[in-house]
């Protein structure tokens, strides 16, 4: 039994399932109008089938013996008694098919069946029974009551049993064939007109659903063309909002509610991209406001340095910070200006640059600024020439050679490759090292603003304020590639995607 649980669990599990709300709702309307009509049908089947054996049980009753007593004295001499019954009517005009049968002692010693020729009525036919068939006759109860049995040569006959002058039994039987072939009749009859309102029903419950719901469809292509636009940043234009229906029913509220809330994430965003412009002035402004003040105090501080006459030793050390730190800090402002330049969307230029140059004379720039490391190149054969902005990029080169030398320690292996992809849409450059790597709670935010590591990658060493690889997605990025990092102890790979078509 659990065995065949399983089975129809299975079965179950592997039809396949609707996964829209249309297809759910249709689906829904269907099975519930098959089960009714199944269970319209069973019953229609159920009570017509117990009315018409009761009509042949009501037969059987009205027949009596007439035809099993008329086997009883085949070919012998009538006695007063046989007489009478033959005087009351002829046992031999019953209806065709009529089957009669004399038990005595519980074996049957006469068995006969009216022909169901009606040209023939005057001999019986007899029936050939099997042990099988003689076994059901004698379990026949003498109760008053019809009974239904199958006979091999014959068919399934309901019969009554009735006890005999003799102390034999009389079992008279009418077969069931009519019965059956009616009610099968109605089972064909239902089974058409049902599968046709299942076919009508499926087809205009899909129309009316369909029809039903076109205001929810409305909301979720709305909700699909919002989720596809971009509102990390800058300025966006939502969609029009979806049509409202009828604000009673739970789709016209669920309309207005997703419109409401349309409205909500639209003044948000207009009030993000205002204050994200404001800011965005305010940092291009102060930088190119400080870079002045801060050459100043530079000029001024390497100027005081420049002094013949004696300082003294605590001073000199003063001055010579104060120089480190503004030409630190003017690094910063620069910095700064460029990443409000570029969110901003300034125009970058558009001229071939020979990529290949610029990884050489950056290698020769980080060889210079970090002798203890080991720099090697990986470059195809040919010149590879991009379309950008060769400032910019060289800035990016810079930057990624700067981090790794400043965030690895001493000896650690740095290769710089340029890399055509086979469709040659993009082309990459890679900068890898062996160092430590970069930490996993630090990669998730690594090309944001002022990220830097908890512990540095190397055991010395500063670092910057943290804008260098901000810059470096920010370039990509307006050039129309990407930038991606996959780091993990031993092996850490920056990767920059530029389209060889340049910016789009």
């Amino acid at each position: 039994m659990t065995t065949g649980r399983r089975a129809v669990g299975r079965w179950l599990r592997r039809l396949p399932r609707p996964y829209t709300l249309r297809a759910r709702l249709t689906a829904g309307l269907v099975v519930l109008l098959a089960v009714s009509c199944a269970a319209v049908g069973v019953a229609a089947v159920i009570e017509l089938d117990g009315f018409l054996t009761g009509r042949l049980d009501q037969q059987l009753t009205e027949v009596g013996t007439q035809f099993p007593a008329s086997l009883e004295h085949n070919g012998q001499t009538l006695t007063d008694h046989d007489a009478d019954d033959r005087e009351r009517g002829d046992t031999r005009r019953q209806a065709p098919g009529t089957f009669g049968a004399r038990l005595v002692d519980g074996t049957v010693t006469n068995a006969a069946v009216v022909p169901t020729d009606k040209d023939d009525t005057t001999t019986d036919l007899k029936v050939a029974l099997t042990v099988r068939d003689r076994r059901e006759l004698a379990a026949v109860q003498v109760d008053g009551r019809a009974h239904t049995i199958y006979l091999s040569s014959l068919d399934r006959y309901r019969v009554l049993a009735s006890s005999g002058r003799d102390g034999d039994v009389m079992i008279t039987g009418l077969p069931l064939e009519s019965v059956e072939a009616t009610v099968h009749r109605l089972e064909a009859v239902e089974a058409i007109v049902f599968g046709a309102a299942l076919l009508i029903t499926g087809f205009a419950g899909a129309l009316w659903v369909r029809w039903s719901l076109r205001p929810l469809s409305r909301v979720a292509a709305t909700a699909t063309r919002v989720s596809e636009l971009p509102l990390a940043s800058g300025e966006v234009t939502l969609p029009p909002q979806a049509p409202e229906s009828d604000p009673r029913s739970e789709v016209g509220r669920v309309a207005g509610a997703f419109n409401r809330m349309l409205g909500h994430v639209e003044d948000a965003l207009t009030h993000r991209h205002a204050s994200e412009e404001r800011l965005r002035s305010f940092a291009a402004d102060a930088s190119h406001e400080l870079r002045t003040p801060v050459a100043s105090i530079r000029g001024h501080a390497e100027l005081a340095l420049l002094h013949p006459d004696p300082v003294p030793p605590k001073v000199t050390r003063a001055l010579e910070r104060i120089t480190a730190e503004s030409a630190r800090m003017g690094v910063m402002v620069d910095e700064m200006l460029l990443l409000a330049r570029l969110d901003a969307g300034r125009p970058l230029e558009r001229r071939p640059v020979d990529l290949t140059r610029l990884v050489l004379d950056a290698i020769a720039d980080a060889r210079a600024a970090g002798p203890d490391h080991r720099w090697t190149l990986e470059l195809p054969e040919e010149p590879v020439t991009v379309t950008g902005d060769a400032h910019r990029l060289q800035q990016v080169l810079a930057n990624l050679l700067a981090n790794a030398r400043l965030h690895t320690p001493g000896g650690t292996k740095v290769t710089v490759a340029v890399e055509t992809e086979p469709d040659g849409e993009a082309t990459c450059l890679v900068v890898h090292d062996d160092g430590p790597g970069v930490p996993a709670e630090v990669q998730p935010g690594v090309f944001e603003r002022f990220t830097r590591a908890d512990r540095r990658r190397a055991e010395g060493g500063g670092g910057g304020a943290g804008l260098g690889l901000s810059i470096v997605a920010a370039v990509a990025e307006a050039h129309g590639g990407s930038v991606e990092l996959e780091s993990r102890p031993g092996a850490t790979t920056f990767t920059v995607r530029l389209p060889s078509g340049g910016p789009t």
